[in-house]
This record gives structure tokens, C-alpha cells and sequence, in this order.
């Protein structure tokens, strides 16, 4: 990762690309600078950008237009794009997001908004790069990760899990969870899949995969990941964004492991009745995987202890999740989950939280 990363600014007005280098320049970012989409285009051809600020209303090529060039481009479409508009209309709203745009933030610009976005997104850009050439840079992270929080990585297969669990643990320690939810949510799954009689390359994989269940949280501001009392419904909106956040940064891997962890990221808020997010899935229409990881998911948010509640009993929690049976949660995983209850007990016996 660059020790400095660069934000492209394009606006056909100096005084507003002005203004905005002066909220950006202080916190340590390379700034660039475009007046038209035109020029935009050539200088992100020339030049490694990580995030785009980028005017709608423009002579020439347009906002839209320019987002759509980019994120058609397989080369630059990954750059987050953040549209800076003075358009408020739910149409021009949309049309953005059609064209591929990452954000948007209203004219004229607040700083500490500005801010809390850029530094998101670039955090997302950074996992995104990370996680496409995760093949070729893994010894290399498994290295960092290792010094970082100061674990030895024995044999091969444990230092792949181990990896794992720490990418997404970068995301978890923000939310105030702990490295041993992740392992337990792992366990739960694994247990689950080979209660369920599953394929034996279905129970491996989902051991690697489920770990990753919320690695989008990593896109999700501070401000409402860490937020102990109960979100508004523009701050739920951007919550829910985490499973797609989640979902885009693991797509494009060949493993088996790293598809079925896209597919957890994005489908383990779905209920079995349709009214989960962010598809509103019914039923069978929900992988598989994706029901699996939401009951394990429920079940440990609820034994667990947070900012804005305290832990439930096993006893009571298991209740819980018998209750849902038929409307948030797939019958056949809850009856496999049940039918391992002493199981259960003993992942969360072993992988106790240490604080």
C-alpha cells in the first residue's frame, strides 16, 4: 500500500477544487487536479489514483458520463468514485449509482463528511487491492499480519486460515468484536454443514469462508459501526451496505473458498420469510451458505456482550433462534443447530472471549 494515496478532484470550478484541496491536503493525501472529464480520463491513465472526486455538472463529458467510462474499464474499475453534485432529485440519485458511482456528497461540501468519506472509501480500496492479488502477495501479508498481532503460523493450511481470519478481523476489532467470535462463527458453520450430511469440500471451505461474514464493515463509517444506541434510518441504510461492501471485495478469486465467502458477505442478512436485505431473498433463493452463517451469526450476537446490550444466556438464546424457526431462519438449518446443541456448547466453551 502507498504510504501516501492520491485523490484525483475534478470540477469545472477552480474555487471549488480550491476548497476541497484545502479540507484534503493537511490529512497527508497526493492531490490531483482536472477541470473536465476529459482531462480527468487521460491523467487516470498516467497516474495510480485511488479515489476520484468528481463534479456532475461539467461541459463535455459529464460526471455520469466519466463514471461510466471508468468502471467500464477493467483497468481503473476499481477506483472509488465519489460524485460531487449540488443535484438532489432521487432520478439523478439513481443514475449515479447506475453508472457506477461509490458515494455521493451534496454541494456545497462539508469537511468532517468529506473526510469520514474519502477516508472510507480509500480503506476499501486498500482491501479491494489487497484482495485481488491476494494469490501472489499472500506470504507477504502473512508476514505483516503475523508481526502485527504477534501469532505463529505453523503448518501450511493453518497459516491460510489464520490469514484469513485476520483480513477479517480488521473489520471485526472496529466493531468492538473479538478475533474468537470470528473463530466461533466459523465452528458453528462447520459444525452445521456436516450435521446438515453436506458435501466434505462444502465443510472445509465454509471453516475458511465463513470468517469473511462481515469483513464490508471495513467500508462502514466509525461513526455508526461504533454507535452504542440504536441506528436512524439513513444510518441503517449505509449499515446494510456492508454485506454488498463485503461481497465486492472478495469477488473475483478462482478458490472455491474465497466465492463461497463473497456469497456468505453478501446473503447472510437475508431471512428465510424475504424481509432480510439486501436482495430480500425468500426461501431456497437464499444460498445455502448464506442460511447457514445467519443462524451461527444471530446466535453468537446474542451470547455475546456489546455497546449496546448485554449477553444473553445460551439458554435463552438458543430459545431465540428455536422461535425464528420459519421466518428468519431456514427450518432445516435451525433443526441441525438444535440437533447439535452440546456441540455448540463446547465452540463456545473453547473459544471463549479473553476480555
Amino acid at each position: 500500500m502507498k504510504d501516501k494515496p492520491t485523490i484525483l478532484i475534478v470540477d469545472d470550478e477552480v474555487r471549488n477544487i480550491e476548497l476541497q484541496k484545502a479540507y484534503l491536503e493537511p490529512c497527508n493525501y497526493k492531490i490531483l487536479t482536472a477541470s473536465n472529464g476529459e482531462e480527468a480520463l487521460k491523467i487516470v491513465t498516467r497516474n495510480n489514483i485511488d479515489l476520484i472526486l468528481l463534479d456532475v455538472m461539467m461541459p463535455g463529458k459529464n460526471g455520469f458520463a466519466v463514471t461510466e467510462k471508468l468502471k467500464a474499464n477493467e483497468k481503473t474499475s476499481f477506483i472509488p468514485i465519489i460524485l460531487v453534485t449540488a443535484l438532489s432529485d432521487k432520478k439523478d440519485r439513481v443514475k449515479g449509482i447506475e453508472a457506477g458511482c461509490d458515494d455521493f456528497i451534496s454541494k456545497p461540501v462539508d469537511s468532517s463528511e468529506l473526510l469520514a468519506r474519502v477516508r472510507s472509501l480509500l480503506k476499501v480500496k486498500a482491501y479491494n487491492d489487497h484482495m485481488r492479488n491476494y494469490e501472489q502477495e499472500l506470504e507477504t501479508e502473512v508476514a505483516r499480519r503475523t508481526k502485527e498481532l504477534n501469532a505463529a503460523l505453523v503448518m501450511i493450511e493453518e497459516t491460510a486460515l489464520e490469514t484469513i481470519n485476520r483480513l477479517a478481523a480488521a473489520a471485526e476489532y472496529r466493531d468492538q468484536y473479538t478475533g474468537s467470535h470470528i473463530l466461533r462463527i466459523s465452528r458453528y458453520a462447520e459444525a452445521i454443514v456436516k450435521k446438515m450430511g453436506l458435501d466434505s469440500r462444502f465443510v472445509r471451505s465454509i471453516l475458511y469462508a465463513a470468517s469473511m461474514h462481515d469483513i464490508g464493515k471495513i467500508g462502514i463509517p466509525d461513526k455508526i459501526l461504533m454507535k452504542p444506541g440504536k441506528l436512524n434510518e439513513k444510518e441503517w441504510a449505509i449499515m446494510q451496505q456492508h454485506t454488498v461492501i463485503g461481497a465486492k471485495l472478495l469477488s473475483g478469486s478462482k478458490q472455491d473458498y474465497m466465492k463461497l465467502a463473497e456469497e456468505i458477505a453478501l446473503t447472510h442478512h437475508e431471512k428465510w420469510n424475504g424481509s432480510g436485505y439486501p436482495q430480500g431473498l425468500q426461501g431456497e433463493r437464499i444460498p445455502i451458505s448464506g442460511r447457514i452463517v445467519a443462524v451461527a451469526d444471530v446466535f453468537d450476537a446474542l451470547i455475546s456482550k456489546r455497546p449496546y446490550k448485554p449477553p444473553l444466556s445460551t439458554r435463552e438464546s438458543f430459545i431465540i433462534i428455536k422461535n425464528e424457526r420459519g421466518t428468519h431462519f431456514d427450518p432445516a438449518v435451525v433443526d441441525a443447530f438444535i440437533g447439535i446443541k452440546q456441540e455448540i456448547l463446547s465452540i463456545v466453551e473453547q473459544y471463549k472471549d479473553s476480555v
